[in-house]
């Protein structure tokens, strides 16, 4: 039987929770990360590189095996060998585990940052995506509160540098050392029994294993329980009371405002001091743009040796939401207009050097040489240069915008005639 040639092939459709940039979206999801690069490297941090794969006991260990990410969220499968491998849904695990494998310890402390894609399988909405893209910066082996504080300017000085630190409020808290941590967690522990008969199926889960996340419940039913449950301060040590003071000290120097949230947490016990989230009402529900905190046993439970770390993620694309209209310039520097075929040599010319000379240029070329100009013209260049023959001299012609860059552009073309 002949297949009928006239049906035609369903198109593939892009994974749900994926998504394709072009234009706008592309170029502000740029800015961000190019952005990002540039304050990073005012800090001293360095570029860091790690899987997008790891083996998928790095994030069970890390994020906890109880947890929502580990197990219902992570894209995990076996490999060809029988190896589960998961796609990584962080980037701190995959760091942690990179220091320890690596013998990354002789750099200590080690100031890294990266950034790129990361998945988890959640329900898609505005700001939130099964592929989405984050930035990252950690400090590694450093127990010095200085390191909380310098991340925090550093997130800071980001977000003025994208534009969009009004409106954005840093939240901080402690949620103490070791043993101020303890204390808290078992008068917690007698708060909730005490109310187990008012908490939502959720809290009582995570009641003998993650006690703390239940402060941060949405559940109307927890609420009034979580929000009469002791606050960390009464537990503190001095010497937690002592780093939290630091921290904070640090970033009034530094010219960083803050406000205390004393529900903040992060309910793994490897997590020490400070947390930390930079949060928006105007993006909805998803309102935390970057957040953190120190992860001094990490390492450790990753088969390392005792590390004192701190770090903080923020997703590009709700950061790329809140940039302005105009804050990404995406316009080339010049356009060239070849009005005469015989121009095309001369013209290419002047293309290398405008690029040579850190100009974004390009050039049209083709179709009809009477409509060269005005096709070049709607691509909106800050230069618009043009080049033709006049009773067979090259004749150079230009509009510019008036700025210095147009002005550049334009002395450089009309200097290949």
């Amino acid at each position: 039987m002949s297949k009928d040639r006239s049906a035609k092939i369903p198109t593939p459709q892009p994974v749900r929770g994926t998504q394709d940039m072009l234009g706008d979206s592309a170029d502000r999801f740029a800015h961000v990360v190019s952005t990002f690069e540039r304050v990073r490297r005012l800090y001293g941090f360095k570029r860091v590189e790690v899987p997008v794969i790891e083996p998928t006991a790095v994030f069970a260990r890390s994020l906890g095996e109880t947890t929502d990410v580990v197990s219902k969220e992570m894209y995990s499968f076996d490999d060809r060998g029988g190896e589960s491998i998961t796609l990584r849904p962080e980037f701190t695990a995959g760091i942690a585990r990179a220091f320890i494998t690596n013998g990354w310890q002789q750099f200590a402390p080690l100031k890294v940052a990266t950034h790129g894609p990361l998945f988890r399988y959640e329900r898609p909405q505005k700001g939130r995506y099964r592929q989405f893209h984050q930035l990252d910066a950690e400090v590694v082996g450093s127990d010095s509160p200085l390191a909380d504080a310098e991340l925090l300017v550093f997130a800071d000085q980001l977000l003025k540098e994208l534009g969009i630190a009004e409106g954005v409020t840093l939240t901080l808290n402690t949620l103490g050392d070791g043993d101020s941590r303890e204390a808290w967690r078992a008068a917690l522990v007698e708060h909730f029994e005490s109310h187990r008969d008012g908490l939502s199926e959720d809290s009582l889960a995570r009641l003998d294993k993650n006690p703390l996340r239940i402060l941060d419940s949405k559940d109307p039913r927890d609420r009034p329980i979580a929000d009469s449950a002791p606050d960390i301060d009464t537990f503190l040590t001095s010497e937690a009371q002592d780093f939290f003071g630091a921290v904070t000290s640090a970033l009034d120097a530094a010219g960083v405002a803050w406000v205390r949230n004393a529900r903040l947490v992060r309910g793994l016990d490897y997590y020490r001091h400070t947390a930390f989230e930079f949060v928006t009402d105007r993006l909805g529900a998803q309102g935390t743009v970057i957040g953190g905190g120190r992860y001094d046993g990490l390492i450790e439970m990753l088969g390392g040796n005792a590390t004192a770390a701190v770090g903080w993620a923020g997703g590009i694309e709700r950061l790329a939401m809140l940039l302005d209209a105009d804050a990404v310039d995406s316009r080339l520097d010049a356009v060239i207009a070849v009005e005469d075929d015989a121009m095309f040599d001369l013209a290419m010319r002047g293309l290398r050097l405008l690029r040579e000379n850190r100009l974004a240029a390009d050039i049209v070329a083709t179709g009809s040489p009477r409509k060269r100009f005005d096709k070049a013209a709607k691509i909106g260049a800050r230069a618009l240069l043009s080049i033709s023959l006049r009773n067979g001299v090259p004749y150079t012609n230009a509009k510019t915008d008036g700025s210095g860059v147009a002005a550049q552009a334009e002395a450089l073309f009309r200097s290949i005639g």
